[in-house]
């Protein structure tokens, strides 16, 4: 047979395309399974497994339904069944528009956002991305919208703010973290990465290797559309917002979900994703991370051994395996030696079942703090409902709140017998408290509308007093007790 120069040269040149495509492939597929140290693979570079269907859609949605119910829409998202508001077909799912296409996670620009089945509460994410022109993308956490892709060099008539390009928390109404603090986006076609960590409602975004936001609050988007706010309508849409006519005292929107999906938002062109990674982070690691953010100035003032430097109910709490913990049966506050007026407060705690506690604010010595003084609410909310079904906590006695006066948002206690991380910050007639990393009370008492109030305390007038705990008959514990003086 005669084989000629060219049908060899042809042969060999065949074989060394498919090498490099199985070199390609190979070396993507190895990507997705070489994962970080600590890290859980989201994709695993073969399948869809893992995720389902949503959309820009309160998630609460989804969690009001049965166990039965989710696993349902969960089951027609990915494979197709899912009926519109007018109980017909409406042929959207997951295998329409995703597939894997080299160990590559492909969407056509179409169709619902992958979403975890898992929902995560504080958590490390990093993957990677690779977009065409006129995307519109993002990555939504805890599902909630979200740190933004989008294409720069596409025309912004609108002035979105394309051309400062992706990473930012673009949903946001506030300016903190809405637009990334660096352009880091490269050429439309490259692999970009995203490194995001949340703790708490508190999101940091590293982009391309350089940090764009950080440790800004991700808004609660549904809590922004609610009350008239959204971030791609017309300015006029956040009229609504001041048309209730009496704003009870406190106000404030429902912060960002404690727990939620991670997921993968995509329209306008077509986006491929890989390397897609999660780690979660522990209670003790996030505590240490709130606890070492702009730590300069306090001073910590339970010492792990005794009750010196304490003065009121001081027979009535003890030191046990370094903490401050109240007697069983026994209550009243444990106050402070000296008084304070503008303050930092940074403490821990941990909650027995159906455990109350509270911090005491300005209060004077032999007074008592939810009358005479302030009082925040430090209490086991779920548990102490769940054992008194017949008396459950009115609003201003959930976990957090200014006691007689406003409720605190409810949901973000760790689980009981983990550890609590929680700033005070009392600023004039200003109180802001911060739980776990999440915004849960934020009032001006100069403001307060008294009537609203059946039973003021005279603390409200108070401008300096005492500090410490408010005991009430529970083991509540104690560990750190950090102020810092404004």
């Amino acid at each position: 047979m005669k084989v000629t120069f060219e049908r060899i040269s042809a042969a060999m040149s065949s074989a060394v395309i498919m090498v490099a495509i199985f070199a390609s492939q190979c070396g993507t597929v190895r990507a997705q399974l070489n994962t970080p140290p600590g890290f859980t693979a989201l994709f695993n570079g073969k399948d869809l497994s893992g995720w389902y269907g949503w959309s820009t859609q309160d998630p609460n949605d989804l969690w009001s339904k049965s166990a039965e119910e989710q696993a349902k829409y969960k089951k027609e998202s990915v494979e197709g069944g899912l009926l519109d508001k007018n109980g017909k077909p409406n042929n959207e799912h997951i295998n329409a528009h995703w597939s894997v296409q080299n160990g590559e996670l492909v969407n056509d620009g179409l169709g619902l956002y992958l979403s975890t089945d898992k929902d995560y509460g504080d958590f490390e994410l990093q993957l990677e991305y690779k977009a065409l022109p006129k995307g519109d993308s993002g990555v939504y956490l805890r599902g909630t919208p979200q740190v933004q892709i989008w294409d720069p060099a596409e025309a912004d008539p609108s002035g979105l703010g394309r051309a400062l390009g992706s990473g930012g928390l673009w949903n946001n109404k506030g300016s903190l973290g809405k637009d990334p603090l660096k352009k880091m986006d490269k050429p439309l076609g490259e692999w970009n990465s995203l490194k995001m960590t949340m703790i708490g409602e508190q999101v940091t975004v590293v982009f391309n290797g350089e940090l764009v936001v950080d440790r800004a609050p991700l808004e609660n988007f549904f809590a922004n559309q609610k009350s008239g706010f959204v971030a791609y309508s017309k300015p006029d849409a956040a009229k609504k917002e001041g048309e209730t006519p009496k704003i009870p005292n406190g106000f404030m929107r429902d912060p960002v979900y404690a727990k939620g999906p991670i997921q993968l938002q995509t329209h306008g062109s077509e986006i491929r994703w890989r390397n897609v990674y999660v780690r979660e982070i522990s209670t003790d690691e996030a505590n240490k991370t709130l606890a070492s953010r702009d730590a300069d100035g306090f001073v910590e003032l339970i010492n792990g051994k005794d009750l010196s430097g304490w003065k009121g109910a001081v027979d009535n709490y003890e030191v046990k395996d370094g903490a401050v913990v109240c007697k069983d049966g026994k209550g009243g506050d444990l106050l402070t030696e000296d008084e304070y007026e503008s303050f930092i407060i940074r403490c821990e705690f941990r909650l027995s079942p159906a455990g109350n506690n509270g911090i005491a604010l300005r209060t004077p010595l032999g007074g008592h703090s939810s009358s005479d003084g302030l009082e925040l609410q430090v209490i086991d909310s779920d548990g102490y409902n769940a054992k008194h079904k017949d008396a459950p906590l009115l609003p201003y006695q959930y976990h957090g709140s200014l006691y007689h006066c406003v409720g605190a948002k409810h949901g973000y206690l760790r689980p009981v017998g983990h550890w609590n991380f929680e700033e005070i910050e009392v600023r004039g007639q200003k109180i802001k408290v911060t739980l776990n990393g999440t915004k849960i009370l934020d009032v001006d008492i100069d403001s307060f509308d008294r009537s609203q109030i059946e039973h003021p305390p005279k603390g409200l007038d108070n401008r300096k007093g005492h500090i410490g705990f408010a005991g009430h008959s529970d083991p509540v514990s104690f560990r750190s007790f950090k102020v810092k003086k404004l």
